[in-house]
């Protein structure tokens, strides 16, 4: 059975937790799972996986090219600040939660435990550390584009926080940020197709995090440049597939990432028409059966365990293609119908039993309950 009594999860997650530590002297920063208070709301629950992941090393599957033998390092000292919660990308998402949380929850039961955490994380030698790995020879591709689509959505929830802490760790993540815009937007005239996979390199959710984030800080070049590429790869796109959905690794649906994404780049009328074309198998009958969740048979399997995070992803996509929708629209019912079914399946699939699905599911779950991506990004600016 996957779903776990939370009052027993803190004991779960100490088993988990990582018994080396790179820095010893900071160990007592923040409280052990055995020591935390019980959960109090369902942000909490995911407060307790990202805090257990974000500075255990190991497991750790690293995207990284060596260049000598001298490259063949650690993961801690490769990047400094995100070595944690099994690879890069996760590790980053995982500092978004506890930033998204603290923004959301200022005085949440684990606040104090989550600014110890991130201080410890975003400081400048990590971030030095981390903008000469980004920058070294070999990682032009490196994590794009779905962790530096995450890195950036950091990044804007940082930028629209008033409080000095995380007004300074802005600044402290400025320097990669500028990198990883300044290589996007290098590669974004050389992308000849879009990438329709439903896992990280899905080009359709990454451009939805990084139009949010340009749209956040200001960057207006960024922003054009990414609708403009949106709008030349999908405003002719019809009859999207969706009866081939879920492949059996998937953690994003194309379909519906690119229809949410869509939402962001089109004025409501031209996205009414385009989304009847797009999808024409939204029911306007108010039925959730349209669209069934994925089904995980093995959560420890790190690969079936996607499936747990495409239902949760559903769920956004669905509440965000409906907001953008007028409120009369007879697809409106059945696309909160079945963002309802897919959200309660998802969210009670997030657990700390297994570390294939601790490690990231949560990040998924946190940008769902807390609508960042309808909050972020509005419908049809």
């Amino acid at each position: 059975m996957r779903y776990i009594i939370w009052g027993l999860i803190t004991l779960a997650l100490a088993a988990c937790s990582n018994p080396q530590t790179t820095d010893p002297e900071t160990t007592s920063e923040t409280a052990s799972s055995s020591e935390r208070a019980s959960p109090v709301t369902t942000e909490d629950r995911f407060a307790i996986l990202a805090l257990d992941c974000i500075h255990r090393e190991y497991p750790n599957k690293i995207s990284h090219v060596l260049q000598s033998a001298d490259d063949a390092r650690p993961p801690h000292e490769l990047t400094p600040a995100f070595y944690g919660c099994f690879d890069w990308h996760s590790s980053v998402h995982g500092h978004w939660l506890l930033t998204r949380l603290l923004t959301v929850q200022p005085d949440g039961v684990y606040a104090a435990e989550i600014r110890a955490a991130l201080a410890k994380s975003f400081t400048e030698d990590n971030m030095v550390g981390e903008l000469n790995y980004y920058t070294a020879e070999g990682r032009g591709s490196f994590e794009r584009p779905y962790g530096i689509a995450w890195y950036l959505q950091l990044v804007a929830e940082l930028e629209e926080s008033d409080d000095p802490q995380l007004r300074e760790w802005r600044e402290t993540l400025r320097p990669l940020e500028d990198a990883i815009v300044r290589k996007v937007r290098a590669w974004l005239p050389k992308l000849s197709y879009p990438v329709r996979l439903g896992t990280h390199n899905q080009t359709a959710f990454a451009f939805g995090l990084m139009l949010d984030y340009a749209r956040t800080v200001g960057n207006d070049a960024f922003a054009n440049e990414l609708a403009q590429k949106s709008l030349a790869f999908h405003r002719a796109d019809v009859n999207c597939p969706l009866a081939y959905e879920p492949s059996g690794e998937d953690f994003l649906s194309p379909c519906l990432m690119e229809a949410d994404l869509m939402r962001r780049v089109m004025p409501q009328q031209d996205f009414v028409v385009w989304l009847g074309y797009f999808l024409p198998q939204i029911p306007i009958d108010g039925s959730s059966d349209w669209l069934a969740p994925g089904i995980v048979l093995d959560a420890s399997d790190g690969k079936l365990v996607h499936l747990d995070g495409v239902n949760l992803s559903r769920a956004w996509a669905l509440e965000g293609i409906a907001s953008a929708l007028p409120a009369d629209d007879p697809r409106v019912a059945a696309l909160m119908a079945a963002h309802a079914v897919h959200r309660d399946a998802g969210i009670a699939a997030v657990s700390a039993e297994h570390y294939s699905g601790s490690h990231w599911l949560a990040s998924f779950a946190t940008y769902l309950t807390t609508k960042r991506g309808i909050a972020n990004a509005g419908a049809n600016e």
